[in-house]
C-alpha cells in the first residue's frame, strides 16, 4: 500500500473483498445486485479532518480521478471504459459531516482508527466462495457505556432547558459503548446485516478498522433525476399495544414532523424549485423487535447538482442532529462525552446514474481492541428522561445480541 499525492489518497493491489470476510457477507451496504460477491477493491480513498481539504469535493475528485465522475448527477456519464470501474463504497463521518455544515466536530473519536471519509473504488473479478469450516474462536467482553443512565438523563434535561429557552426546537442525543473482544470481529460484524430491517447492511472494512451496519434508515437517495430521503423518528416495542401507541402518540408525532420539515429544507436547497414533496408520512415500518415511524420525501434533482454538493446539504442527516440543525450541533458538541465515530455518518453506494447512502445508525464498529456500538435518540420538551434511556438501550439491544453471536 503506498500513499499518493496530498490528499491521503492509497492504491491498492487487486484485493477481493471475500478475502477479509465470509463470502455471503462482504459486501458494502447498497451494493447493487448484480456487484454483489464479485467486488474487486482497485483504488481507495482515506481521510481524517487533521488532514485538512474539504472531505466532499475530496471525495467528487477522487471519483472522478478513478473513471466515476459524480459532478453533474441530472446527466450522469457511463464509468469510463478504460478504468473498468463499477462504482463505490462511500462512508463518511457525522463528524465530517458536521465540518461540511460550519457546525463543531464533537467530542474525540473513542475509535480513532476510523478514518471520517472512506471512498472505495470496485470493479468486477470472478465470484467467490469461502470453503466451509469450524467457525473461528470469538469472545466478546462486557459493554463499558460512555455514560451513566443518570448522565444520560441529565443531558436529556439539559437538552429540554435548551428547548425552553428558545436555543432549540429538538437535538438528538447519542451514547456510546465498547467491549474488548478476542477473533476475528468481521463475522461479527457481518451478522448484523441479516437483521430484520437491515437495509443498509453490510461490512466496509480498512486498515485496522471495520464498520457493520444494519440500519434501516436512507440518508438519500438518488436514481433517474430523483432525490429521496426516508427519516425515521419515533420507536415502540413491536407489539400490537406498541404500534397503536407510537400512532397515538403526540409527542412522536411532533418530533417526527420536525424532522420531515427539516429534510423537506435539506432538500430544496439542491431541487429544483417546487418539486420538494412529501410522498409518505409517519408510515409505521419494523426493525427487529421496535416498530418505527418513517416518511419519504422526495424531489427534482437540481440541474448542474454534484456529489459534494449532495453532500453538503444532507449530511450530517437531520433525525440525528435536531432543529435548527446547526444550532442542534452546537448543543450536542456540549453535552456528548465523546465522539460519535461511526454511527450517524453516511454509508452506502455511488456511481454513476445510482447513489444510495443510509445513515448508520445501528451500526457497529471495530479497530484492533474494541467494539463500538452507540444509540440514542430524538429529545422535544415532552421527552421523559427515564424513557429516552430506555429507548437507546431498546435500540441497542439487537446490535449486541447479534455481536456476541445470539
Amino acid at each position: 500500500m503506498r500513499k499518493v499525492g496530498p490528499y491521503g489518497v492509497e492504491t491498492l493491489p487487486h484485493v477481493y473483498a471475500a478475502d477479509r470476510a465470509p463470502a455471503a457477507s462482504v459486501d458494502a451496504p447498497a451494493t447493487p445486485p448484480g456487484c454483489r460477491g464479485a467486488l474487486v477493491e482497485r483504488a481507495r480513498l482515506q481521510w481524517r479532518r487533521a488532514d485538512g481539504g474539504d472531505p466532499a469535493a475530496l471525495a467528487e475528485e477522487f471519483l472522478a480521478a478513478h473513471g466515476l465522475p459524480l459532478h453533474d448527477l441530472t446527466r450522469p456519464a457511463p464509468a469510463h471504459p478504460a478504468t473498468g470501474a463499477c462504482g463505490a463504497a462511500l462512508y463518511l463521518s457525522a463528524a465530517a459531516g458536521a465540518q461540511l455544515a460550519g457546525a463543531p466536530t464533537g467530542a474525540p473519536d473513542p475509535a480513532p482508527a476510523l478514518p471520517d471519509l472512506a471512498v472505495v473504488v470496485y470493479d468486477h473479478g470472478a465470484a467467490r466462495v469461502t470453503p466451509p469450516g469450524p467457525p473461528a474462536p470469538w469472545w466478546l467482553g462486557e459493554w463499558t457505556e460512555s455514560w451513566t443512565p443518570r448522565q444520560h438523563a441529565d443531558a436529556v434535561d439539559a437538552v429540554r432547558a435548551a428547548i425552553g429557552r428558545g436555543d432549540v426546537y429538538q437535538t438528538n442525543l447519542v451514547g456510546h459503548a465498547a467491549a474488548r473482544y478476542t477473533g476475528d470481529p468481521l463475522p461479527a460484524l457481518s451478522r448484523l446485516g441479516a437483521l430484520p430491517g437491515a437495509r443498509y447492511g453490510g461490512v466496509l472494512t480498512g486498515d485496522g478498522w471495520a464498520i457493520g451496519c444494519a440500519s434501516p434508515e436512507t440518508l438519500v437517495e438518488v436514481t433517474a433525476g430523483q432525490l429521496t430521503t426516508r427519516p425515521i423518528k419515533g420507536t415502540r416495542p413491536a407489539t400490537p399495544a406498541g404500534r397503536g401507541e407510537l400512532l397515538a402518540s403526540a409527542k412522536e408525532r411532533a418530533e417526527h414532523i420536525m424532522i420531515v420539515d427539516l429534510e423537506r429544507n435539506d432538500l430544496a436547497r439542491i431541487a429544483r424549485t417546487g418539486s420538494v414533496r412529501v410522498d409518505d408520512l409517519f408510515a409505521v415500518r419494523r426493525w427487529c423487535d421496535l416498530w418505527q415511524a418513517e416518511s419519504t420525501v422526495s424531489a427534482t434533482v437540481a440541474d448542474g447538482l454534484g456529489l459534494a454538493d449532495l453532500l453538503r446539504a444532507t449530511c450530517p442527516g437531520g433525525s440525528v442532529t435536531g432543529a435548527p440543525k446547526l444550532a442542534a450541533l452546537t448543543r450536542i458538541d456540549a453535552l456528548e462525552p465523546v465522539g460519535r465515530g461511526a454511527s450517524m455518518g453516511a454509508l452506502g453506494w455511488v456511481a454513476p446514474g445510482r447513489i444510495d447512502l443510509g445513515l448508520t445508525i445501528r451500526t457497529a464498529a471495530a479497530d484492533g481492541e474494541r467494539l463500538h456500538t452507540w444509540a440514542g435518540g430524538g429529545i422535544t420538551w415532552d421527552s421523559d428522561p427515564g424513557a429516552e434511556v430506555a429507548e437507546a438501550a431498546a435500540k441497542t439491544a439487537p446490535i449486541r445480541a447479534t455481536l456476541a453471536g445470539r
